[in-house]
């Protein structure tokens, strides 16, 4: 039974996690990777001025590089055969290539990991890519087949997939290389979400908030948002993982507390780690703070703590990782719109409906922020919000991108806007 795992940062050793005594975890850095000048930690909750540290930081941390989908851990435990329970174990067969820049391998696994050619991949054509997303529509846990050299891992309920894209091809990277895009398909009991996804993103990045690049393409007769992973990069032509963990991780929590309402981080938790942390701690929380304005603005339900992340770089630089995961539930008939709530309060407020100038005031006090300057900010997006609406419906359909909720959207935001600026200046 693997009792050690080797974890990678930059193609270097960093440390090993070790299991003894049952079930209890450990993580301990290498010196040479504490002592290396550009070192950053593998999460700010283990820090690099310790060397070790206990269970109750690893294993919240390996819980959070995993699908919280039960299906999809009950396949992966049934296919390597280990406990669903057991995050060592499963970290240990899908950790090659996990959200950030670390990976987890056997020791046995390093040396030739580390020696192997860059470039094995298992190329797709487009029947091959449209066949994946089929299977994941019919079994969110199909993340890769049997056959495939390589496995990944990436947090969250929805059926996705991650593949590499090189010179206009998809491919199956395994080991060193990683993947470089994320493509999830339909949700189906909400009709349209892959173009409400790309159609919001698109909007967050015309109001000036940091998100990824996304398209909707079609493979065949299935469609997909495709996601560019921020968290890789090309340096000089060669692929590179950027480290990156959300903020459970980074507080040292369970994912299972990624709600406000169950425990989890909320607004001042999270400026805590911004202020604490960040290399420009002034950007990131203005950034932060128009995201929970714009999540407000659109009706974005999912915006909890482990949809927000802040990237690793050397030398321990920490800056807010772009915005992702975002959508409107407001197009949808059969969403309540008085029921609506957000993942986190705003000023001691979860419901969409109750949010207004009171609450984004008690906030800033809270939160020791000047009010009448978020107040504004506030006002400036949802002023900008019907133009930046008309201008991305335009620029979609260019793109023949074609849905009926594509129109919802645009209208039921215009609206929405309106109403956002009513109770900005009640």
């Amino acid at each position: 039974m693997i009792q050690e795992l080797v974890v990678l940062l930059d193609n270097r050793e960093a440390g090993r996690v070790r299991k003894a005594g049952g079930s209890r975890l450990s993580f301990r850095y290498s010196d040479e990777w504490r002592s290396a000048p550009a070192a950053y930690p593998i999460s700010l909750s283990m820090p690099l001025t310790a060397a070790e540290h206990g269970h109750g930081r690893i294993e919240p941390f390996l819980w959070g590089l995993l699908p919280d989908n039960e299906r999809i851990l009950e396949h992966w435990g049934s296919r390597f055969h280990v406990s669903t329970k057991n995050a060592f174990g499963l970290i240990a067969s899908v950790g090659e290539d996990c959200a950030g820049a670390i990976q987890f391998l056997r020791p046995g696994r390093v040396e030739g990991m580390l020696k192997r050619r860059p470039s094995e991949v298992g190329w797709l054509d487009e029947s091959g890519v449209a066949q994946r997303l089929r299977s994941l529509r019919s079994d969110p846990s199909a993340w890769r087949i049997r056959g495939d050299a390589g496995q990944f891992s990436l947090a969250g309920a929805q059926a996705k997939t991650a593949l590499l894209l090189e010179n206009g091809k998809w491919g199956v990277p395994s080991g060193r290389l990683p993947t470089t895009h994320i493509l999830k398909p339909p949700i189906p009991e909400f009709a349209g979400h892959v173009e409400n996804e790309h159609f919001c993103l698109l909007l967050a990045r015309s109001l000036g908030l940091p998100v990824p690049k996304t398209e909707v393409m079609r493979f065949e007769d299935q469609d997909a948002i495709v996601i560019e992973r921020y968290d890789r990069i090309r340096v000089h032509g060669a692929l590179k993982r950027v480290h990156q963990e959300d903020m459970c991780q980074a507080l040292g929590l369970s994912p299972t507390k990624k709600y406000e309402n169950a425990g989890g981080p909320g607004v001042r938790q999270i400026l805590g780690i911004l202020r604490a942390s960040s290399r420009d701690s002034s950007q990131d929380i203005q950034n932060f703070l128009d995201s929970l304005v714009f999540n407000w603005l659109i009706g974005g339900t999912d915006a909890h703590a482990k949809n927000y992340a802040v990237l690793l770089g050397a030398a321990g630089a920490v800056r807010l990782a772009p915005f992702y995961d975002i959508a409107s539930v407001l197009p949808y008939k059969h969403v309540d719109p008085l029921k609506v709530k957000l993942a986190m309060k705003i000023g001691g407020s979860y419901r969409l409906r109750d949010v207004g100038l009171r609450h984004w005031k008690k906030l800033a006090a809270e939160s020791h922020l000047d009010g009448e300057e978020i107040v504004l900010r506030a006002r400036n997006l949802a002023q900008a919000l019907p133009d930046h609406t008309a201008d991305i419906r335009k620029k979609v359909a260019t793109a023949r991108l074609v849905h009926p909720i594509i129109d919802r959207l645009n209208k039921v935001l215009i609206e929405r806007s309106r109403q956002c600026l009513r109770l900005l200046r009640n």
